[in-house]
């Protein structure tokens, strides 16, 4: 299956990644440093992009996304082998007159701007499909996370990132992952 990398727009995870990077620097800023060395302290890593990866619900969104992206796929497949095919009969134009060729000219000029503006649209439509997605799916990672934290007492959890969007976490200590843990916590609250 492909990953959720190459799904999800890299804009996204960009902004995706900002933010929980933002949201941890405030924890820091407005966070008195005691509080960070008291005893009790519990710090937990999750990589949202392996819950999605991994629970039932996200194998069923990505899969869904893939598909839509596959259909208008196809479609823009269709869009190119016309135009070659148009283009080929305008290469090959010497039995035509002036006036055919100037016809076939002006309908591959349309065909052409049709098929790019379809390629925009559907660009913009998945792209809107995805952060959708990623929006819904971030919710109930959250929750699928808040319930693991309370369970086991951590005070903070970190969003791991990734090459493809900011690495947050550099270095964890072998334990502090939690993923696998909120992938089992996500599957049994939204099957």
């Amino acid at each position: 299956m492909q990953r959720a990398s190459h799904i999800i727009s890299a804009n996204t995870k960009q902004q995706l990644g900002m933010l929980f990077f933002t949201i941890l620097l405030v924890g820091f800023w407005y966070g008195p440093p005691q509080a960070f060395a008291a005893k009790g302290f519990k710090v937990g890593i999750v990589d949202p992009q392996t819950v999605i990866e991994n629970t039932k619900a996200g194998k069923r969104a990505l899969a869904t996304l893939k598909e839509h992206a596959q259909v208008r796929q196809k479609l823009i497949a269709a869009d190119e082998a016309e135009l070659k095919s148009i283009q080929e009969e305008l290469q090959n134009s010497d039995a035509l007159g002036d006036k055919e060729k100037q016809t076939k000219q002006g309908l591959f000029q349309r065909k052409l701007q049709e098929y790019q503006r379809r390629g925009q649209e559907f660009q913009t439509e998945l792209g809107n499909k995805q952060q959708a997605m990623v929006k819904e799916f971030i919710g109930k990672i959250q929750v699928a996370t808040k319930a693991v934290a309370d369970r086991h007492g951590f005070s903070l959890v970190i969003d791991k990132g990734n090459e493809a969007t900011l690495k947050i976490v550099l270095y964890s200590r072998k334990g502090l992952d939690i993923t696998n843990e909120v992938v089992k916590e996500f599957n049994k609250k939204f099957p």
